[in-house]
């Protein structure tokens, strides 16, 4: 199908669903209410919910089930692909034969990793709910609203939340960190931000600010027009040209990065199966608590952070460092600390064609030696565990997740055997025939789409949920205008209606050729 076709049945479908299946979906909701018993269907926007009500959990929680779970993610355990750290991270980064348990993924680079990380906290943020503790999601609040509506950036706007703002409520905040950009802190070094997880290492906070600056940089090109509108008008202008480039890279950048360009077509243009909210918009826990925690996955030991801030050489650090704990400026990159050398040089992290990006790891039940020892600061509960597999695996229980083989039953995807995780045999109590679904997620990933994407059972919930809120957001680009193609400048300065997340960068001048790299 050409793209004219393929735009054309998307602005049909915007226009025609909607008021049309409300009737419809309000009735359905109602009569499955009734048949599901205690599990609810219908759910409060500030609160998460389920896609698959009716199936039963993975495994009744116990005290034997807790531990075999602990053990799983624990440090030196099944999940921790130990890493060398002694080596330092230069070395991890740069020798392969450290990497044989974190192999690259050559299809993505190092960036989406944290652009993945950014749109997670976009859209949902759960404070309440208590690991290993089974919990109604339908009794969690979501204190973030389940869009990407940037709310994590700009709160709830300059009249409710001015010190976000300058004194004219056009421009968000931003403060140096000496050579380059750093998110405003207060005299503690605490972010003044709307959501305290984008300064929770490096590379989120410098994603954050970027879009502190984008924004500014769209106020700057719109007061540039005849007649820019008054300020109240101009604000809102440039948020919406803000949501909607943000919208365009989540829909035609990475979406197709994590679930695949052929699910992605699939799900915009015949529909979604699965995630298909009677009434109010939700985060599913399906989602939120297993299938978009693949992300974790995807976290590398160490990174390049710039390539000359460390007095004029590069900055390496590792992800997390316990020697950086209570550092003015820690040897690891961890957020909360601002120095001249904590920044980003986005050229590790996105394709600018000058040979210095680096890729991203494959996704497989691996995951990255410091990430079994988070900083508290890093846990936004502040509470322990602090191995990141063991608070994951734990969430499992809170949301009585069903198995990922339940999973892929009902949505008649393969479906893998016994012997694909016999690794779990040994616990003695079925998990590797009714696994949990976050480490489900990962397996399938690792052999049924070689890490590259995520497997059938994680990419259809993924793909499903992030479109459907997306489809369901009348303030999207997506459901306002799915003809509306990007109106800003890509990074040469032209506007082609395409755009990307270098022309992003660039048009923040956090680039390599705005900093003179």
């Amino acid at each position: 199908m050409n793209e004219k076709a393929l735009r054309r049945r998307q602005l049909v479908r915007a226009l025609g669903s909607g008021a049309a299946a409300c009737g419809v979906s309000q009735l359905l909701g109602w009569s499955a209410a009734l048949a599901d018993g205690p599990r609810r269907l219908f759910v409060r926007e500030d609160r998460f919910g389920r896609i698959f009500p009716r199936l039963p959990a993975f495994a009744e929680p116990s005290s034997a089930l807790r531990a075999a779970l602990l053990d799983l993610g624990k440090p030196g355990g099944v999940l921790d692909a130990k890493d060398d750290l002694s080596a330092g991270p230069v070395a991890l980064i740069v020798d392969p034969a450290l990497r044989t348990n974190n192999p690259d993924n050559t299809t993505h680079t190092a960036g989406t990793t944290f652009m993945g990380q950014f749109m997670d906290h976009d859209m949902t943020f759960d404070l309440s709910s208590a690991l290993g503790v089974p919990t109604e999601p339908e009794e969690a609040p979501n204190a973030r609203t389940p869009a990407f509506d940037l709310d994590s950036v700009y709160g709830g706007g300059p009249a409710k939340n001015p010190q976000l703002y300058d004194s004219r409520g056009l421009r968000l905040r931003l403060e140096s960190g000496g050579l380059f950009e750093d998110l405003p802190r207060s005299p503690r070094g605490t972010a003044i931000i709307p959501d305290p997880r984008n300064d929770e290492n490096l590379m989120i906070a410098g994603l954050h600010a970027a879009f502190l600056l984008f924004h500014n940089k769209v106020v700057e090109h719109l007061a540039k027009r005849p007649h820019p509108g008054h300020a109240d008008e101009l604000f809102r202008t440039a948020r919406q040209l803000t949501t909607w480039h943000y919208h365009w890279l989540i829909v035609h950048e990475f979406l197709p990065l994590f679930v695949g360009q052929e699910l992605v077509d699939e799900v915009l243009y015949r529909g979604r199966k699965y995630y298909r909210p009677h009434g109010a918009v939700f985060i599913p826990v399906e989602f939120q608590g297993a299938a978009y925690r693949f992300g974790h996955s995807l976290v590398r030991p160490s990174y390049r952070a710039n390539l000359a801030g460390d007095n004029g050489a590069a900055f390496f650090g590792m992800i997390f460092d316990p020697a950086g704990e209570g550092a003015a400026d820690p040897v690891d990159l961890r957020g909360g600390a601002r120095a001249p050398r904590r920044f980003i040089g986005w050229q590790t992290f996105f394709d600018f064609g000058d040979g210095n990006v680096k890729p991203n790891k494959l996704i497989d039940a691996k995951i990255s030696t410091p990430l079994f020892h988070l900083p508290l600061g890093a846990i936004a509960t502040g509470d322990a565990p602090t191995s990141l597999p063991q608070r994951n695996l734990l969430r499992q229980v809170t949301w009585s997740l069903p198995c990922g083989q339940a999973l892929a039953r009902e949505m008649r995807a393969d479906v893998l055997g016994a012997e694909d995780l016999d690794e779990l045999s040994g616990y003695g109590l079925g998990l590797e025939t009714s696994t949990p679904l976050w480490y489900y997620v990962l397996k399938e990933a690792a052999l049924l789409a070689g890490g590259r994407t995520l497997g059938p059972v994680g990419a259809r919930i993924v793909g499903e949920v992030i479109i459907g809120l997306l489809e369901h957001d009348r303030h999207s680009y997506l459901s306002a205008w799915p003809l509306w193609r990007p109106t800003l400048p890509d990074r040469r300065g032209n506007v082609t209606g395409e755009f990307c997340m270098v022309d992003f960068l660039s048009f923040a001048r956090v680039d390599p050729a705005s900093r003179g790299q």
